[in-house]
């Protein structure tokens, strides 16, 4: 009788993503584990800088093409997956209202799957990858999962009837927040005991805690270029916080669609001399530019699309390598940055709050050593990367192995 996993497919939009270090971390930890894992990405990737944590990888990564599809690529599709897989009609069935490509890739997939010997499917993001992987690895015989984050869940084109059928489907939904939890409990009722909260984890033995007494970095935010990031309303604070005694410089790390109207704001605010936007940048540099900073801000917001923030990976790793945080009481984020003990919050979209709180740290020191210390106490405790990776492995195990002993 089998006792543990031995091989799980990861299926993915797009693999590697410069933002998506928490997938590399993952994967990673369950590969120091024993675990065997190889990816399956859904389309290529189209960033132009990729993080040097890839090169630690030994997954590999199988792109399943989409792109000029053709009729007969279809059915060719088809003959292969019966051909290995059987069970036509139910998956034809489930298909049904699912796009072309869909369909096809899972077929693709389903094929690659009951081929590689692969004991469990695991979905990042309840968008497409889920929508490929509840139609392959039922055809491939297989259980399958999905970690659902913000944008997959909250943007207001999320389809509440699609999602319903997919979270229906997997044998374990997984979420990175409580607040995540608590919503698709309430709104996904019939799946809400196979519903769970695993925080995306850290490699803490990796980031270094560390306090420098002179930073040059007075407030340092990363992140990508869009609305729901709030970095306009972080260039307004900005703008307050500057008076005739205090003279405040600040470093944006990312690049965006919002990347010139934010360059042209911080002109005209007047802070075209302070406000340096260095664009992408590695994560050991980024990490780098933590030990700079005096103040880390993320003043993250539901943007008008209803998109919003999960618990950014950016405000964890500031937490552990020691730089004092400011945020939004927004979805996850009090979880973890809580008020007064492990950083300061602020109200979304309240540029005089942030520039307050923001003025608060920059001018008590000590205050920001205190819940710096107690911020890393915190990470170390909820969101060791090996941790959680094990209980996200045991949730895949206890999906996956009664159906694969009852197969014998």
């Amino acid at each position: 009788m089998r006792t543990e996993l031995g091989r799980v497919a990861y299926v993915v939009k797009v693999f590697p993503r410069f933002s998506e270090t928490f997938i590399v971390n993952e994967i990673l930890a369950h590969e120091a584990a024993g675990l065997q894992v190889e990816i399956f990405s859904l389309r290529p990737p189209a960033d132009t800088h990729f993080q040097d944590i890839l090169s630690r990888l030994r997954a590999p990564v199988r792109y399943i093409p989409s792109e000029g599809l053709r009729t007969a690529d279809f059915w060719d599709a088809c003959q292969r997956a019966t051909a290995s897989c059987g069970g036509m009609d139910t998956f034809l069935r489930s298909a049904q209202g699912e796009d072309g490509r869909t369909a096809y890739q899972a077929l693709a997939l389903a094929d690659l799957l009951r081929r590689g010997g692969f004991d469990h499917v695991h979905a990042h993001f309840a968008s497409v990858a889920a929508s490929v992987a509840r139609l392959a690895a039922p055809l491939a015989g297989l259980t399958w999962s999905v970690t659902a984050h913000a944008k997959d869940i909250f943007h207001e084109q999320a389809d509440e009837d699609d999602l319903a059928r997919k979270f229906a489907s997997a044998a374990r939904v997984v979420t990175v927040s409580d607040f995540n939890l608590h919503d698709l409990r309430s709104r996904f009722p019939d799946s809400a005991d196979r519903i769970a909260r695993i925080y995306n984890g850290l490699d803490v033995e990796r980031l270094p805690h560390r306090w420098r007494a002179e930073p040059d970095i007075d407030v340092l935010a990363v992140g990508r270029l869009v609305e729901k990031k709030g970095f306009a309303v972080l260039l307004d604070a900005l703008a307050q916080l500057e008076t005739g005694a205090r003279s405040v410089n600040a470093t944006i790390v990312g690049a965006g669609e919002l990347e010139a109207s934010l360059k042209s704001q911080a002109v005209a605010l007047g802070l075209g001399d302070r406000v340096r936007f260095t664009g992408p940048l590695p994560q050991a540099d980024v990490l780098a530019a933590f030990g700079r900073a005096r103040v880390f801000a993320a003043p993250s917001l539901v943007d008008h699309e209803g998109n919003r923030e999960g618990l950014p990976t950016t405000i964890l790793e500031a937490m552990a390598c020691g730089t004092p945080v400011v945020a939004s009481a927004t979805t996850g984020v009090p979880e973890v940055v809580q008020h007064g003990r492990t950083g300061l919050l602020v109200p979304e979209r309240d540029a005089p709050a942030l520039a307050a709180a923001i003025g608060r740290l920059l001018d008590e020191p000590s205050l920001g050593v205190r819940l710096s210390a107690e911020a890393r106490r915190l990470i170390e405790r909820q969101f060791d990367i090996h941790a959680n990776a094990a209980a996200l492995r045991a949730a895949f195990a206890d999906a996956a192995l009664p159906a694969l002993q009852e197969a014998v």
